[in-house]
């Protein structure tokens, strides 16, 4: 009898153990999504979420609530007017997200002359076909196909937003208009003797330049200073022949001019205003090389295929100029977020922009649509 209960003690522990180690096959990861707890042996049937997601596919981060993961989530653009053929109804706006993505709208006109960035709306100028266009702006890029205001045949061409008002300068109607962005109407027109071009705003004034004085494009050599409490100029500034665009520094306003002679030559000058008006005018050079911006608590304007610091004396400080690019290709230059940008461009089958760093090294590329010519910048 106690031989019989032995033998059964011991094929109960037998079966035991057995049966302990049977081999179940599963997933025996514990991150995996159909992680098995029974399992002791890896069959290769791991199930992962995808990076940023949850297993019901979730985002794991996603502040706003909108079914963007945070970490997928675009927050800028880089929008590029690109002017087109004039004539050709061809100009485009280009877009590029926080990857470097570039994306590109369907033709908006003729003559993609600005694009401004205000909250989040952009705001395009289309010269040619004498319209203002407005966009709702998305992590997802424009919501097409916007909104379009016609400018009665005004030809305009670049514009700033002061409180959520547009002030945009027109070369037909030979004025600044001013566009009510809260209710979307035109408040009135500021006159300017001239066609002006650029428009700056110092954070008391606007500062107005013209290029040419009539429709037969002689040359101008006025800036004017107007009070936006009064829509009234205040100041006509003789500044030299041919000025383009502005930059502030320092209470001081600097002014690149471009110009020409009787047989096409092109000549370049900057002039400062300040206490009093300083103009210097460096010589023939190559045409749209006018650009002029602040970098780095300095003014810079375009000179040899880069930007070059402008001295005290409105010289050029070519030793540390940034960037050397083919001037003839240079259509305009800006800084964003510390870059500064360069829309290059044959006037046909070359359209590139090329961002450069501090030190001069390229660090982005991009095809761009035909005549890069403007940028803004939005940020989420």
């Amino acid at each position: 009898m106690k031989k019989l209960y032995l033998l059964i003690i011991a094929s109960m522990f037998l079966y035991t153990c057995e049966n302990n180690n049977e081999n179940i096959e599963g997933c025996i990861d514990l991150n995996a999504c159909n992680f098995n707890e029974e399992a002791n042996v890896d069959d290769g049937s791991c199930q992962f979420a995808e990076e940023n997601f949850d297993c019901e596919g979730n985002c794991l981060n996603d502040v706003d609530a909108d079914g963007i993961c945070d970490e997928n989530e675009n927050t800028s653009w880089v929008f590029v007017a690109n002017e087109g053929n004039y004539g050709a109804s061809n100009g485009t706006v280009s877009m590029i997200d926080d990857q470097g993505n570039m994306y590109e709208t369907e033709a908006l006109g003729d003559v993609v002359q600005a694009v401004e960035v205000h909250e989040n709306k952009l705001i395009v100028l289309v010269n040619n076909s004498h319209m203002m266009k407005i966009f709702d702006i998305t992590d997802e890029g424009l919501s097409m196909p916007g909104i379009e205001v016609s400018t009665e045949n005004s030809s305009p061409r670049e514009m700033v937003v002061v409180n959520n008002k547009v002030y945009f300068t027109n070369w037909n109607s030979q004025d600044v208009k001013i566009f009510n962005l809260f209710n979307y109407t035109f408040e009135t027109s500021i006159s300017i003797d001239g066609l002006p071009e650029d428009i700056e705003y110092d954070g008391e004034y606007l500062w107005v330049t013209v290029p040419h004085s009539d429709f037969y494009f002689s040359t101008g050599n006025m800036v004017y200073k107007i009070d936006i409490a009064t829509n009234a100029i205040v100041e006509s500034i003789e500044v030299g022949s041919g000025p383009q665009q502005i930059a502030f520094d320092n209470g001081e306003v600097f002014i690149s001019r471009t110009f020409y002679d009787d047989s096409f030559n092109t000549f370049h000058g900057a002039t400062k205003i300040g206490d009093e008006t300083t103009i210097l005018n460096y010589g023939a050079g190559t045409a749209c090389g006018g650009s002029i911006l602040k970098h780095q608590n300095s003014v810079f304007r375009s000179f040899e295929g880069g930007i070059s610091p402008i001295n005290e004396d409105l010289t050029l400080d070519s030793d540390n100029k940034i960037g050397d690019y083919d001037q003839s290709l240079v259509y305009h230059v800006e800084e964003i977020n510390g870059n500064i940008w360069f829309g290059l461009t044959n006037y046909s089958d070359y359209n590139q922009i090329k961002v450069i760093d501090s030190n001069g090294q390229e660090v982005e590329s991009y095809n761009a649509g035909l005549l890069p010519g403007d940028f803004t910048f939005w940020q989420k």
